[in-house]
């Protein structure tokens, strides 16, 4: 009789919010889809694929395209199926099986999952109470657990704090053997990128996503930028074909219409801030019942104790947001759902 083996044997698939709600403010996806002369620039490239031939196995025309948007070179970018895939890469083949890998916690839940899947240990650096990390506690953990990699997210997902550069400087240059993996998948909405310091370091690996700012979350793309020799390996690694060439075609398009994507980002950091504001009001209102947590990313993340009764009732007024325990996690999507999540908020707790 075929028995799964323990590691996959309990496991449950990832079970987002589905159903048809018109107010989506759960996954910190773009609120905006593509305006009608980007849409149609992507309808006339795709003419042009021959879907009867495989994709280029090196996306050149994407990462060209990526790299000239963060001004870096092409020669430091690989490209994936989203972040997932390259998580999954990393764990499975720059970590060897019984090997350790440090996450700072709370942080992004697939990095523990991947790791598991290839047999990684993980030891999580704890947060401080308010959710900042202390750089010495992770350098301590890393270097007394003798890991091979540390990864987290800047700003962090969920919990939208941002930690400096100074401090993840320190870390790079603190660990011994050790190598650091950031994801800057919502970096694009802060201004503390290390993407520009790539090459001066050996154990550095930057993560970056098309499915946040630029808003392109359908397509799949994520990105790894690190210095010639990672990068080559990442190309080894990876399977040969792994974009495919819609993606790339639509992926190259959006990157190269980089005042498009500008002002998009300053839009959506501009309802960030707006939506931290209406709840910062609320918060004043009902000290007791939530506490707004300033941030850095495309959402806000609130304490609260009545998080699934403030989950439940968005979601039966057609609004989904993310219930995380004693937190809550509301995107910041158009000023139209913005308001809505708010004055249903403000009805809940009055």
């Amino acid at each position: 009789m075929y028995t799964l083996n323990k590691k996959i044997a309990e496991l449950i698939p990832y079970q987002p919010i589905v159903g048809n709600y018109p107010v989506r403010l759960d996954a910190n996806e773009s609120g905006y889809n593509l305006p009608q002369d980007i849409l149609q620039q992507i309808k006339d490239v795709l003419d042009t694929v021959a879907f009867n031939r495989y994709p280029d196995p090196y996306a050149t025309d994407l990462c060209q395209a990526f790299a000239d948007y963060y001004g870096i070179s092409p020669e430091n970018v690989t490209a994936f199926n989203g972040s997932d895939e390259l998580i999954m890469i990393l764990t499975s083949t720059f970590l060897l099986s019984g090997e350790t890998m440090v996450t700072v916690e709370p942080d992004f839940s697939m990095y523990r999952f991947y790791a598991s899947l290839a047999e990684v240990n993980t030891v999580s650096a704890p947060k401080n109470d308010d959710l900042t990390v202390n750089m010495d506690t992770v350098i301590e953990t890393v270097n007394n657990n003798k890991a091979r990699a540390v990864i987290f997210s800047n700003p962090c997902n969920p919990t939208s704090k941002g930690i400096s550069r100074n401090d993840i400087l320190k870390l790079i240059n603190s660990v011994e053997n050790c190598l650091v993996i950031l994801d800057e998948a919502y970096m694009d909405f802060w201004e503390c990128s290390l993407l520009q310091e790539i090459n001066n370091f050996d154990n550095l690996l930057i993560m970056r996503t098309a499915s946040k700012a630029v808003g392109m979350a359908s397509i799949r793309l994520g990105f790894a930028v690190a210095n010639e020799k990672i990068t080559q390996t990442l190309r080894a690694v990876k399977s040969p074909y792994n974009v495919n060439t819609v993606s790339q075609k639509i992926g190259t398009v959006i990157y190269r219409n980089k005042e498009f994507l500008q002002n998009r980002r300053n839009t959506i950091v501009s309802l960030r801030q707006k939506l931290y504001n209406d709840l910062k009001e609320l918060e004043q209102q009902y000290p007791d019942k939530l506490q707004v947590l300033s941030g850095n990313a495309n959402f806000v993340f609130i304490r609260t104790a009545t998080g699934k009764a403030v989950f439940d009732f968005l979601l039966s007024q057609g609004v989904a947001i993310r219930y995380m325990g004693d937190y809550i996690r509301i995107t910041a999507g158009t000023e139209t759902e913005n308001k809505t999540a708010i004055r249903l908020l403000r009805k809940f707790l009055g």
